[in-house]
């Protein structure tokens, strides 16, 4: 199996301007062939509903094309609003890019 991985690192607020910046650029890749997407949140201080809103818009956008999403580095903000909001149970998330690729990278290859 031959799969491509693109990660995406936004960093400081994510909010609906940040946010449909990196929904396009996820967009793009996955047009482009990217069969798995890990978003890496270890810069972003916080995430607003509107950010929050673009990462289940960009869940539907990869499940529709088949391919995976998976967030790594979230602190504890965004772990709190995950849980608030029940989407610790939606989104897969790893402890940081190492585990990412210790589970999923080298299964794949």
């Amino acid at each position: 199996m031959n799969s491509t991985v693109k990660i995406f690192e936004p960093s400081g607020i994510l909010d609906g301007i940040r946010g449909n910046e990196l929904r396009l650029k996820i967009t793009e890749a996955i047009n482009n062939g990217a069969d798995i997407v890990l978003i890496d949140l270890k810069d972003v201080k916080f995430i607003d509903s509107s950010g929050l809103g673009t990462l289940v818009s960009v869940m539907k956008i990869v499940n529709t094309a088949s391919s995976q999403l998976f967030l790594c580095s979230v602190n504890g903000q965004i772990k709190m609003l995950f849980e608030l909001t029940k989407m610790d149970k939606v989104f897969k998330n790893f402890a940081d890019q190492d585990e990412f690729n210790r589970k999923i990278v080298t299964n794949i290859y």
